[in-house]
């Protein structure tokens, strides 16, 4: 058969891409100094994202990253908006070179560990003695048989291979050329799940009262394939918020109780949240990690409740405080303002002088103007940050198979040949990694063959 010209040139014109890509690129790609760059950049860019908060506002940025000063002369709001640090793990940059990592692990995959096993599954015969002089390890022995050697090495557990009477290969821990594989489908996998999640996953925060129900709606980041259709059909009813407090006032722990309900209103799901304890439903994650004072509930004399908002007050940064006024009269010329600084049920009272008239307490009375002003709760909001990554569940298999490839990497590879020359028996072996554990198993196997009696 023949080909004319024409499908000569344009089989030229395909081999030439390929050529160049394999003289050229591979060479680049399977370089281990680009892993290893490529590595500690991308671990640079990640410890960044942790450091640096994540899908805030522009004005959290502006506010606590100035250009004067900037932080280490550099690192300023404007920067970190246009490089993009503010949704790291988003930006076309970081994932190309999640994306040229892993074709870099690929195609080491399959120009050198792939190559490395199917050389490893090969096996020959040495049928000269002077071949055994190569080895790392040799020996010569006299008045041995190979028969004898069979057994030895069965019971060290190497596989053994003879077609001969006077010829052997015997080798175990091939496994071990095959963890560096499974390591690199482990730590690509880890990549594809993390581009999947960057892309298909979103982010959304809800500050929500006791006795609320919601729908998840305030997203703050979400990928360009991303999708809310996970989110229809349910809510979630925020059952009762409540804190922990240590003795001296602090903040011991703070708790959700939400029950996830459908479209009918029936309860699907309940879980009481907390830090590092959060509520998982159709993939979509609920953690606890703020909390706030949303109103309060008063009465004035037989008047019915009044649950009245309260707002967080700017105190340029000297804690957290809640407040709001309550009129005392019908035309609003007079009022008191509320303050309250945790759930303790505590409330000052304030005048529209700024002067402090009383401190109560929750179920507490107090007379202002003329009418009892009865405080009876004051009700928390519990700060929600929702997450959505379809990419979790690969990245996992992918740590899953990282492990079991590091583990399996710990295996020898070790091979032992065995030549029967009159009666002089040649035994040699090598090893890829343990080399002197293998030396000694090497000459057990000799001391063996030469004082059977041992054995």
């Amino acid at each position: 058969m023949t080909l004319d010209n024409t499908t000569s040139t344009e089989l030229s014109w395909w081999l030439i891409p390929w050529r160049f890509i394999r003289r050229e690129i591979l060479p680049v790609l399977t370089d281990l100094r680009l892993a290893i760059i490529l590595l500690l950049v991308i671990a640079l860019f990640s410890v960044s994202g942790t450091v640096i908060e994540q899908g805030q506002l522009p004005a959290f940025y502006q506010s606590n990253y100035p250009e004067h000063p900037a932080l280490f002369g550099f690192l300023s709001w404007k920067v970190i908006q246009v490089v993009g640090l503010d949704h790291v793990y988003r930006t076309w940059w970081f994932l190309a070179l999640l994306v040229l990592f892993g074709t870099s692990l690929t195609a080491c995959t399959f120009t050198r560990q792939l190559p490395a096993l199917k050389a490893a599954q090969r096996w020959k015969y040495y049928e000269e003695p002077r071949q055994f002089q190569k080895l790392a390890l040799s020996a010569e022995l006299d008045a041995s048989s190979l028969q004898s050697l069979t057994p030895i090495l069965q019971e060290k557990r190497y596989r053994i291979f003879q077609e001969k009477d006077d010829l052997l290969y015997a080798r175990k821990g091939i496994v071990g050329r095959i963890g560096p594989i499974v390591v690199h489908i482990g730590i690509v996998a880890i990549l594809l799940g993390g581009i999947w999640g960057a892309m298909t996953g979103f982010m959304a925060q809800e500050m929500i009262s006791s006795g609320e129900t919601f729908q998840v709606k305030n997203l703050i980041d979400a990928g360009p394939w991303s999708s809310q259709d996970v989110l229809k059909d349910w809510s979630v009813r925020v059952n009762r918020f409540w804190i922990d407090y240590t003795p001296t006032g602090g903040i011991d722990q703070f708790y959700s109780d939400l029950s996830v309900l459908n479209n009918e209103g029936k309860e699907v799901n309940h879980e009481k949240i907390f830090v590092n304890q959060p509520l998982r439903y159709h993939g979509v994650v609920f953690y606890q990690t703020d909390w706030g004072i949303s109103s309060v509930r008063v009465r004035l004399n037989k008047s019915p409740i009044f649950q009245l908002p309260m707002a967080q007050l700017d105190t340029k940064g000297k804690g957290r405080i809640w407040g709001t006024w309550i009129p005392t009269k019908p035309d609003l010329s007079e009022g008191v303002s509320l303050l309250a600084k945790d759930l303790q049920g505590m409330v000052l009272i304030y005048d529209a002088q700024g002067k402090l008239i009383n401190t109560v307490r929750a179920g507490m009375s107090v007379p202002v103007n003329g009418i009892n002003l009865k405080i009876l709760d004051v009700v928390g909001s519990t700060g929600l940050q929702i997450k959505f990554d379809p990419g979790i569940p690969i990245v996992y298999a992918g740590f899953a198979l990282l492990m079991l490839g590091v583990v399996m990497s710990y295996f020898s590879h070790s091979q032992v040949w065995a030549l029967q020359k009159g009666d002089m028996l040649y035994v040699g072996g090598k090893t890829n990694r343990a080399q002197v554990a293998f030396e000694r198993e090497v000459l057990e196997i000799l001391d063996q063959l030469t004082n059977p009696a041992q054995k």
